[in-house]
């Protein structure tokens, strides 16, 4: 099988059956992808509690074979089974497109074990029934493989969002205009993000720096209302508009998992091993689809704030900011080929 499998809808492998002894093995063998919510680690599975939620489970029964018609081969199991020969059995999942994306939650330094969040399983293994609790099967007659789902961006990008606000102070009949923008709907994982900033400053304050922050907001749905945001990027720059003044200018920032190896609960897009990831992209929901199916779902938001101080010297005593915030989108590129679906 595959090592890794990056998917939107449907998966397709081969499955290599071999046989050293000269009868055929008991009973049949069997194909099964599940797509789980993992909320905690086996280790606290301490009283017969499962931490673990099903959200789809599907089987397939690869030899003898299941009589019915066959889909057609993908290219990849054309090849795979010209290296496979006799021994190769082609299969494929179709997977309803409502399904979620692979989440996984980032773990502590110290933790050990399966991380939370969503992940997909796929599971080789001889049997007599596809899921029969009660029948024992053999680890050697067992064979697992982690694999993830993933959305792309779409193909059709929007004008990206707008936000201003007009903040005034006490004992003054001025304000401070605050606009920020960015040029896109969607940035990938890895690009730099120009955030436009204009400046109207009528007081008598002085804005002391520009701070540009990106909140990432986890909302899990499964196992209870539980929703929180950390930061995964925060910088600041050193530009000053003096009371009835004017800025306009273009910051870039870019976050990446790299800054924020440390924080534990951080949602990442689901990892396959020891392989490099980024931080999770962002949830589009279709039209129709229930979100609390998702299990995670991931938001950003990049908020821009000004450090606003009095004149004198009591200016710093009596700071306060103006923010604005605007949604983002993270996601990956769709590959050459792919098709988006949302």
């Amino acid at each position: 099988m595959r090592n890794m499998c990056d998917f939107l809808r449907d998966t397709s492998s081969v499955l290599i059956i071999g046989n050293n002894n000269n009868h055929s093995p008991f009973g049949a063998v069997w194909v099964q992808l599940v797509c789980a919510f993992r909320y905690g680690h086996d280790d606290l599975d301490v009283i017969g509690l499962s931490f673990r939620k099903d959200i789809w489970i599907k089987h397939i029964q690869i030899y003898p074979p299941a009589a019915g018609e066959k889909p057609t081969n993908t290219p990849m199991q054309d090849a795979l089974m010209k290296k496979a020969g006799e021994e190769g059995h082609p299969f494929t999942f179709v997977m309803p497109t409502n399904l979620p994306c692979s989440v996984t939650l980032q773990p502590a330094p110290g933790d050990t074990g399966k991380p939370c969040g969503v992940d997909y399983e796929l599971k080789a293994y001889i049997a007599n029934e596809a899921d029969n609790p009660d029948e024992k099967i053999s680890k050697k007659d067992t064979c697992r493989l982690i694999i993830r789902k993933i959305q792309f961006a779409p193909d059709k990008l929007e004008t990206g969002p707008k936000s201003s606000i007009l903040k005034q102070f006490i004992m003054s009949d001025k304000a401070i205009h605050l606009e920020t923008s960015i040029e896109k709907e969607v940035y990938y994982h890895g690009d730099p993000i120009p955030v436009k900033v204009k400046i109207n400053n009528e007081t008598n304050k002085v804005v002391k720096k520009v701070r540009i922050s990106i909140d990432q907001t986890t909302d899990v749905l499964l196992y209870s209302a539980d929703k929180y945001t950390k930061v995964v990027l925060c910088e600041e720059f050193g530009d000053q508009v003096n009371s009835n003044a004017t800025l306009e200018k273009e910051y870039k920032v870019t976050p990446l998992l790299a800054n924020n190896k440390e924080k534990r609960g951080l949602a990442l897009d689901g990892k396959i091993k020891d392989e490099d990831t980024n931080l999770a992209s962002s949830t589009l929901l279709g039209s129709g689809v229930d979100k609390d199916i998702q299990g995670i779902l991931v938001s950003y938001k990049i908020k821009v704030s000004l450090m606003v101080a009095s004149g004198g010297l009591l200016g710093n005593l009596t700071s306060s900011d103006v923010t604005a915030d605007i949604p983002l989108v993270l996601m990956s590129p769709k590959p050459a080929g792919e098709v988006s679906i949302i």
